[in-house]
């Protein structure tokens, strides 16, 4: 979609992403090594009771569907920014679903403006688990 296309409060509901403790020790090893997310004794230790999953892989997981939907298309110019706040832990088995709304919509030049992005995380049950806010650089239809 091209930048003028986006409308203010426009929502987008994006497919499930379901969480598996591989998942969580296989991107834990690799990218965010906390005991709190690989080593199950020491998670039973904390107040979770278990370990918990990474909150990068997650916002990771919803990016790739809204990726997947292809609502940017070819007019994405690439993400500015990006800010998460964590609200509620995410385990194993857990199965998440999201909105993505435009939040924001910046006019920069002729040739693109901002979109930013407000993706509302919810667990199976309801809970609210993650906010992120992504502000990307959009192509305007310029012919």
């Amino acid at each position: 979609m091209y930048f003028d296309q986006f409308e203010q409060n426009q929502v987008f509901e994006l497919k499930p992403v379901h969480i598996t403790k591989e998942l969580m020790l296989s991107f834990a090893k690799v990218y965010d090594p906390n005991k709190l997310h690989m080593d199950e004794k020491f998670g039973k230790t904390t107040r979770y009771g278990q370990i918990i999953a990474p909150g990068v892989m997650c916002f990771m997981l919803v990016w790739a569907q809204f990726i997947r939907q292809d609502i940017f298309g070819e007019q994405f110019g690439g993400a500015l920014s990006t800010s998460i706040e964590w609200h509620h832990p995410v385990f194993a088995g857990d199965t998440l679903t999201s909105t993505a709304t435009v939040t924001e919509k910046t006019q920069r030049n002729k040739y693109n403006g901002l979109i930013e992005i407000t993706y509302d995380v919810y667990n199976q049950h309801g809970v609210h688990v993650m906010t992120d806010v992504t502000r990307s650089v959009i192509l305007r239809d310029v012919k």
